[in-house]
């Protein structure tokens, strides 16, 4: 396992010379003919960032997004892996079933960089002791964040495809707690890093990685809390099937390795995702 962090950790020195990826960002909205598309993921497993929301269980993940200019387009994403037992029998921390509803803004300010915000609504599955599942709350005992994204893609038209996002929660349950218990907002910042190959018969391979700077509220639960941590060391394979002029099916299957040192045992480091996609 050290070859392959090693392998991933000159990666991104590569990338971080030549220029400035999750699951998984808004294609660009200046390429798009179409107002409305409309999408349907079904996945083995919801991975995010290298954390395991929801468990071992099939997740459907549907999605919409309306171009309302060439650059600018809104959107909304959603999961579920249809369980209704809210922790696991065996530690009371963590959740098996599990349910997310997103909304997003996009705007493409050039070519390659887009400026994205979105909102992650996570609500439990039954009512839990000082959560509070109301939407419009961003406060610390929220289900509710804000995250700012910067997107930088060179896959289109340059001579290198790497990929990069910027991402920093700027609203809702990114609280870190003073000395005193008063609660402060931490801005917790990840980055992710990508290249991708064209391999044969139209079949795409994403190397990224992607890194946690300042996990202090603990918002990365699988993730150190004290130091930087490599969460999602990624590879994925993906092979676009084109059903009709306008239906494409999209099949994958991503490996990816949790290269945190601390908060992993529960789940483990190393998950393998397969996935069909619905796109039209």
């Amino acid at each position: 396992m050290k070859i392959v962090k090693a392998g991933f950790l000159g990666l991104l020195l590569l990338v971080s010379v030549v220029g400035f990826s999750q699951k998984e960002q808004v294609t660009d909205s200046v390429l798009k003919e179409k107002k409305l598309s409309l999408n349907v993921d079904i996945v083995s497993r919801y991975l995010w960032r290298g954390q395991c929301w929801g468990g071992n269980y099939m997740a459907v993940q549907p999605s919409a997004e309306y171009a309302i200019t060439s650059r600018l387009s809104i959107g909304s994403w959603a999961t579920t892996n249809f369980k209704k037992d809210y922790f696991y029998p065996d530690n009371e921390n963590y959740y098996k079933g599990y349910r997310e509803i997103d909304f997003y803004a996009s705007y493409q300010l050039t070519d390659f960089l887009q400026v994205q915000i979105w909102d992650y609504y996570w609500p439990s599955v039954s009512r839990v002791e000082g959560v509070s599942n109301r939407f419009f709350n961003y406060g610390p005992t929220s289900s509710q964040t804000v995250d700012a994204i910067l997107y930088f893609d060179f896959s289109e038209g340059y001579r290198f495809p790497f990929n990069a996002t910027i991402s920093t929660l700027i609203g809702g349950n990114d609280y870190r707690y003073t000395k005193n218990e008063i609660p402060r907002h931490n801005y917790t910042t990840y980055l992710e890093l990508g290249y991708t190959f064209n391999l044969f018969q139209n079949i795409e391979l994403l190397a990224s990685s992607g890194v946690v700077l300042n996990n202090k509220a603990e918002y990365y639960n699988f993730a150190n809390y004290n130091k930087p941590s490599f969460v999602n060391l990624s590879l994925k394979a993906t092979k676009e099937i084109s059903l009709s002029d306008n239906l494409l099916m999209p099949v994958s299957l991503n490996y990816v390795h949790n290269g945190a040192t601390k908060n992993t045992d529960f789940f483990g480091k190393n998950f393998l995702v397969a996935g069909v996609s619905f796109g039209y």
